[in-house]
């Protein structure tokens, strides 16, 4: 008799599940009314005893989707019959919960019939409701695992839970976005019985649709706390007096965003300030409507920000946004901020980046270059001649960007120019015309001919002879591969700082060699060691700069037992200088 009650008990669960779910057999129902709404009714019904392709490992991801609509079947039955939730919340809840069904399925991964062993599981083994209601939301387990009532288990037993989310269902927002809400305003489903309802009738009486208020809704849940929001609402005025209609905002807010009114606002004041009539105001953010949705309008207000940064005027922004590309703003901005580190890192002055960036903003914005390294290796340039380049030419900029195919420049003849002026200086200096001795120097010298002069002047000026000079060049050719400033500063540090004669460089041209630092530290271990009396008194500056590091701490610093702190004190104050 037991057995014959099991029998019957299982062809009614799999009668009910076969009548209930309409997506057994791929395309073939039909539709009929009931009093309790539509029902698909399968055609050319069949009996479904399917194994669970599962393996004894417990991978649920290779369940087949037979299976799964099985569990989702056995979980619909349960929670609409049994625990007597609506048919569309239980529905929903069994087709959008598939971490749950996961964790159902695990226990019969070897189970020959899934549906009545998950049935028959429910039946005796109640389930904490709120875990598939609040995925079935959008949340994941992650976002709902906090949420869970510790007191409560069933969905019936938290009525305001229920009457909240009624609400914004019969609202026509769609069950899978109100987690965002839950997520975003928690308050707004915890609202007393009919205060929800009020908030949203509160929307509807300034006259918008209750299709635009429940996108904006999703879009922006904290409309919902306390009352009508009145940045929203002067939002909502601006646009209409641009000729904007509500129509057109509901078209382009996206569900998958959140919208800052309060920021979507400034943005509209900057654009009046910057001086877009309304009518202009409308026209521009019809065509470009990232303008104030992408980022709330924060995109658009830093890129206005960045541009007034570097100097560019209100009525040239003003032109600019006229001419704004068809791309996201913050494509543009992004694009901007890449080809002002391009600028900076091809050694651009700051002045022409200013320039090029004011006069070439909407152009450079609508550009994704390649690579410094990339863009100098394929067009065979170095910095400075690239600057040059793009100063003369910055719509030649277009011709590098990603994807593109670049050919090296011409030969500006500049690389000749500048091995004339080499050879020109060196003759001058005393090197025979095509010896070795030239040819080596040639290599040691770096920099352009008219470089080397005005670095070689520089020297002759601070009051050593030419002649002197030269030698120093034949002994020490590397001393001109540093810029005038820097030579012109270690000549004074000599001078001025330690008190030698500018003649001393005759004796030791490879002082130049050194950085000012090297020297400060050195010599202020050495005065040190001299104080301590284990120094020499009276070595040349030859004798304690030129030798190595390791050389340097054996003779002098490892002299004195504390020698090696103050080393490292002295370290840290001239390095940090």
């Amino acid at each position: 008799m037991k057995t014959v009650i099991n029998h019957l008990q299982k062809q009614r669960i799999t009668s009910i599940l076969n009548w209930v779910s309409s997506n057994f057999v791929e395309n073939r129902f039909t539709s009929s009314k009931t009093p309790l709404g539509s029902i698909y009714i399968v055609q050319n019904p069949r009996l479904y005893r399917t194994t669970i392709t599962v393996s004894s490992a417990g991978n649920v991801s290779e369940v087949s989707p037979a299976t799964r609509r099985e569990a989702q079947a056995a979980l619909l039955e349960y929670l609409h019959s049994t625990r007597s939730l609506q048919f569309m919340d239980a529905e929903h809840m069994s087709k959008h919960s598939p971490h749950f069904i996961e964790k159902l399925l695990k226990r019969f991964q070897n189970a020959v019939d899934v549906e009545w062993s998950i049935a028959r599981y429910l039946r005796y083994h109640p389930i904490n409701e709120f875990e598939p209601f609040f995925e079935s939301l959008g949340l994941k387990p992650c976002e709902y695992c906090s949420l869970l009532p510790r007191d409560l288990m069933f969905l019936t037993d938290d009525e305001l839970l229920l009457e909240n989310y009624h609400v914004l269902c019969n609202y026509g927002i769609a069950r899978s976005k109100i987690g965002k809400i839950y997520k975003k305003a928690m308050e707004v489903i915890r609202y007393d019985f009919g205060l929800l309802q009020s908030k949203l009738q509160a929307y509807e009486e300034l006259g918008l649709s209750q299709s635009f208020i429940a996108k904006v809704i999703v879009c922006s849940p904290y409309l919902l706390i306390g009352d009508v929001n009145a940045k929203f609402v002067e939002v909502l005025a601006v646009l209409k007096s641009t000729g904007i209609e509500l129509n057109w905002i509901e078209e382009h807010l996206s569900e998958q965003d959140s919208y800052n009114w309060s920021i979507i606002l400034s943005a509209l004041r900057l654009f009046s300030k910057i001086g877009f009539s309304e009518e202009q105001l409308g026209g521009l953010i019809r065509q470009h409507p990232g303008l104030i949705f992408e980022g709330s309008g924060n995109q658009a207000l830093m890129l206005i920000g960045f541009l007034l940064k570097f100097g560019t005027t209100m009525n040239e922004i003003h032109l600019m946004f006229l001419q704004f590309p068809r791309i996201p703003v913050g494509k543009v901005f992004l694009n901007l901020k890449q080809c002002l580190m391009f600028l900076f890192e091809i050694a651009m002055k700051v002045d022409e980046i200013g320039k090029i960036i004011c006069s070439h903003a909407m152009f450079l914005g609508s550009l994704t270059l390649k690579k410094p390294n990339s863009i100098l290796s394929l067009l065979n340039v170095g910095r400075k001649r690239l600057c040059e380049h793009i100063q003369e030419n910055p719509l030649e900029m277009k011709k590098w960007v990603m994807g593109s195919k670049m050919e090296p420049l011409p030969n500006s003849g500049e690389k000749k120019r500048s091995q004339m002026m080499k050879s020109r200086f060196l003759m001058d200096m005393g090197f025979a015309e095509n010896s070795d001795e030239m040819e080596k120097a040639m290599k040691t010298f770096r920099g352009r001919g008219g470089e080397l002069q005005e670095r070689f002047d520089c020297i002759v000026k601070a009051g050593l002879d030419r002649k002197d000079v030269c030698k120093m060049i034949r002994v020490s050719p590397q001393i001109l591969n540093q810029t005038k400033s820097v030579i012109e500063m270690k000549i004074d540090f000599l001078v001025n700082g330690l008190g030698y004669p500018v003649s001393y460089l005759v004796i030791f041209p490879s002082y130049l060699d050194y950085t000012v630092q090297r020297i400060k530290l050195r010599l202020s271990m050495y005065n040190w060691l001299k104080d301590q009396g284990v120094a020499e008194p009276m070595l040349a500056l030859t004798t304690i700069i030129s030798c190595t590091h390791k050389v340097f701490i054996r003779r002098y610093v490892n002299q004195h037992p504390a020698g090696p702190q103050v080393w490292q004190n002295l370290k840290k104050e001239i390095c940090t200088e």
